[in-house]
């Protein structure tokens, strides 16, 4: 079966769920359909188009999630690009070394190509005289669901991607 995102009342990503519990949610007067899919979903007395974006009819207050800073997620969040070179990265590098007492925080970690990572070694990036293409910041918790790889096209307006929350420095 499907998945289907789920809004908060303030159009805000909350989770995302299987479609039959989306259908629970619509029939029982909790949510509304935003968007649905062509596939049919069919009952002995009812037939309907299988939900792609359901809205909760009443806001539903959420207390704030951290995202657990982990090879997967970290991976997934800067879509395995290097943020030195711009190719294919597939390792973990920390910003400010932890031999230097660089902390393991989404704030000092990111992806990094083995050449790069290797080039940098424990220097400091000033060291070195590279400099970051982006600040470095906690991924957005509401986009846990859609980071783990379970997003859909028609989903993209109302879930922000991890790439471009990348935010440039200003200079």
């Amino acid at each position: 079966m499907s998945h289907t995102l789920v809004l908060n009342a303030s159009y805000e990503p909350l989770a995302v769920v299987s479609t039959r519990r989306a259908i629970l949610l619509l029939l029982g007067g909790k949510a509304s359909t935003v968007t649905e899919t062509t596939a049919k979903v069919r009952s002995a007395t009812l037939s309907l188009n299988a939900p792609s974006v359901v809205l909760l009819n009443h806001f539903v207050r959420v207390p704030r999630r951290t995202v657990p800073l982990t090879r997967k997620s970290a991976l997934a969040r800067y879509g395995h690009v290097c943020a030195y070179c711009g190719r294919y990265g597939d390792t973990l590098d920390h910003v400010v070394p932890r031999s230097r007492g660089g902390a393991h925080d989404w704030r000092n970690v990111l992806i990094a190509c083995f050449r790069c990572n290797n080039r940098k070694a424990d220097f400091l990036l000033s060291e070195l005289g590279w400099t970051l293409p982006f600040e470095l910041k906690p991924p957005d918790p509401a986009a846990v669901d859609v980071i783990a790889g379970r997003s859909q096209p028609g989903w993209d307006e109302y879930t922000r991607p991890w790439n471009t929350e990348r935010i440039p420095i200003a200079g």
